[in-house]
């Protein structure tokens, strides 16, 4: 390279005749100077290029590396590593030299790019798959070079090369709508035992827009999270996540990146259990589980997932258990706030952060087509037998025909829909009957909640345990009036059921020893929730409580996420959507008017409760349709309890089973005889 101050660089030109028929163009004036006179370059095209012109783009670190580097080949008798296969291409190209400046707006620029250069910026011989062999699900081919660093001879410029590395990265998370808002960031960790030189930890600093780092913001650390080399950008901040990354270090050996994303399709994973209180999100049987290490396509992987708090630093007690609970997890969920992701190299953990991202897309949307991402397909795939593995329900369950043994079920713990870890698959088999279409067959659609519109496990988990929970504070606050009132309510309850039903016998059991009114409402309300008896005293009073439990913002309702979709498309249809719960009016209307949509009570044409009657009879339907001024055949009811769906066909209902994952699964007698649907957009669709 030429000494700019000892000679002068003469530039080559070439001369462009413009056609004979070009328009002649006015002549500007000069412009005002707007200050000192600033370096510029003629406008670019293929026909005026010249490669002198690179060398006016190098900054003045870049220059000096180049010649060292220059000077170091030319001493050094040393050969290259041979190129590898498949991602792999060897050592890494020599940097910021002007025979590899590439410039893609020619022909030749762009197929020197594409066949010859790597587009990340990189400070190791290329990275293969998704793993260095450590475990039999690591695909690492023979000849793939194994990530070995190229720059140890220099550290500054290897210091300098992960810095850039970790901007570039940055932006490609920005790109990817992972780190908007200055959120997230990227830790590399370099060096260590198998270098025989201590690690150096690069991190990312905080508040700074992801898409305009550069390297010069980035923090250089050691193990102790002392700052070895600050930044060059002034008062810049070192990132939050900072605790949480050498959390991973300490625990994961191999770990030499981790990143930190906020993925919207992490944040709403870490949401699909309604109850916010599962430690781990589970998927199987997806072809991305082979990205994100030490699984397969038909493993059960089980991302854990930990509580948000105000800090990040505040996560790293959790983090930490998670690392040890879950160890062949590559990656940890924050809920309503992101993941963490780790690997061996960057390569990995940007392929692995890809993949899980993928499978978090994937679990959000299969949810939302009334799928769990976490239950073993029914059919259709390819299943083996492991220690995960056990016979199916019948386990008296004969050989098939052609020998073969019978299908295996994987176990499971519960989904986060179900009360219990129940398989429903089969109920959509069911033939010889047709799902009816809204409009064209009705213009009411009559909807239960529990199992139809919101999961089961919301009132048994939640509604229901706040009631109990909350039950002293709730009759200490009732006036002595009212009080007497509601105790007369549950005795008319209990005076309904049968003398032998188990809460009357357990009211028994302790009647004699109650002496006051708190004593018996208290008692009453325990017995006839242990039975999960619905009764309209018990009812209206559950309602009551429940409404202060919205109203504190305590309680959220619980939806489907089909729901919202179908009643804005019944709406738009002209179906009137009426709810026929167990649950008193006044708790409908609190659930559907305190949802995570919004309150959607407007939404609904009428609501019913067992003041019309039990659900379990036939009159009820009648009273409904003649309350709605229609026809029975004219009233499309959707429910998940088969004694519900039988007494509306009785009164002349179309009734329609909704098979939610970890409803009941349908009796042989019922089975055949009802449409069934998984979602209520199969509702939907015909004028």
């Amino acid at each position: 390279m030429a000494d700019s101050n000892s000679e002068k660089v003469v530039k080559k030109s070439v001369s462009i005749d413009a056609p004979a028929d070009a328009p002649t163009r006015r002549k500007l004036s000069p412009k005002r100077s707007m200050g000192p006179k600033q370096q510029s370059l003629a406008a670019f095209t293929p026909d005026n290029y010249s490669d002198d012109e690179d060398d006016n783009f190098f900054h003045e670190d870049a220059q000096i590396a180049a010649v060292q580097y220059a000077s170091k080949s030319s001493s050094s008798d040393s050969r290259q590593s041979p190129p590898g296969k498949g991602w792999t291409n060897g050592q890494i190209t020599p940097q910021f030299t002007p025979a590899v400046t590439l410039h893609p707006h020619t022909r030749e620029g762009r197929l020197a790019l594409y066949n010859h250069h790597r587009r990340w910026i990189n400070f190791q011989s290329s990275w293969s798959r998704i793993g260095k062999g450590s475990t039999e699900m690591d695909a690492v081919h023979s000849e793939s070079a194994g990530g070995e660093s190229v720059m140890t001879g220099c550290l500054m410029e290897e210091a300098r090369t992960v810095r850039a590395l970790v901007a570039q990265l940055c932006e490609c998370f920005y790109k990817a709508g992972w780190a908007t808002g200055t959120g997230g960031g990227v830790s590399i960790r370099v060096g260590g035992p198998k270098e025989n030189r201590p690690y150096r930890v690069f991190v990312a600093p905080s508040g700074v827009q992801k898409e305009d780092m550069v390297g010069d913001d980035v923090f250089e650390l050691n193990m102790d999270r002392d700052v070895v080399v600050p930044p060059k950008t002034p008062n810049m901040r070192m990132s939050a996540c900072t605790p949480l990354w050498y959390v991973v270090y300490r625990h994961v050996k191999s770990a030499m990146c981790v990143i930190h994303t906020h993925s919207m399709h992490a944040q709403l994973a870490t949401l699909l259990d309604p109850t916010e209180k599962s430690d781990c999100l589970r998927v199987t049987h997806l072809e991305m589980l082979k990205g994100v290490g030490n699984h397969s396509y038909d493993s059960l992987l089980e991302i854990p997932i930990i509580d948000n708090r105000p800090s990040e630093d505040q996560l790293a007690d959790q983090l930490e258990a998670a690392i040890v609970k879950y160890p062949k997890c590559n990656a940890v969920l924050v809920r309503r706030h992101g993941v963490y992701v780790w690997g061996d190299s960057w390569e990995q953990a940007k392929a692995q952060c890809e993949s899980f991202d993928y499978l978090f897309e994937s679990a959000v949307k299969m949810k939302g087509m009334g799928l769990e991402s976490g239950l073993l397909p029914k059919s259709g795939t390819y299943h083996v037998k492991d220690e995960h593995m056990v016979d199916s329900e019948d386990a008296g369950e004969e050989k098939k025909e052609d020998g073969s043994p019978p299908a295996k079920r994987r176990k499971v713990d519960p989904a986060f829909n179900a009360a219990g870890a129940v398989n429903n698959d089969a109920d959509l088999e069911c033939t010889g009957t047709t799902i009816p279409l809204l409009p064209r067959d009705s213009k009411i659609l009559l909807l239960d909640i529990e199992g139809t519109t919101t999961s089961i496990s919301f009132v048994k988990d939640t509604l229901f345990p706040y009631v109990l929970s909350n039950l002293g504070t709730y009759i200490n606050s009732v006036e002595s009036e009212d009080l007497v009132k509601l105790q007369e309510a549950l005795e008319s309850d209990l005076a309904g059921l049968p003398d032998l039903h188990p809460a009357n016998v357990q009211v028994a059991k302790t009647k004699s020893e109650l002496n006051c009114a708190k004593a018996f409402v208290t008692c009453y309300v325990r017995a006839l929730m242990a039975n999960d008896v619905k009764a309209t005293g018990l009812k209206s009073m559950q309602g009551k409580m429940w409404k202060a439990g919205y109203a504190s913002g305590e309680l959220v309702g619980h939806l489907y996420s089909d729901f919202v979709p179908a009643l804005k498309w019944c709406e738009s249809n002209g179906v009137k959507v009426c709810i026929y719960s167990s649950g008193s009016i006044g708790a409908q209307k609190l659930l559907f008017g305190h949802t995570p949509e919004g309150d959607l009570t407007s939404y609904f044409g009428m609501h019913f409760d067992t003041t019309t009657g039990s659900k379990r009879e036939t009159a009820s339907y009648g009273n409904i349709a003649e309350a709605l001024g229609a026809k029975p055949g004219e009233v499309v009811f959707v429910s998940d309890l088969e004694a519900e769906i039988h007494a509306a066909k009785e009164a002349g209902m179309v009734a329609v089973v909704a098979a939610r994952p970890g409803n009941a699964p349908l009796r042989e007698d019922t089975k055949g005889k009802f449409p069934v649907v998984r979602s209520l957009l199969q509702l939907c669709g015909a004028d």
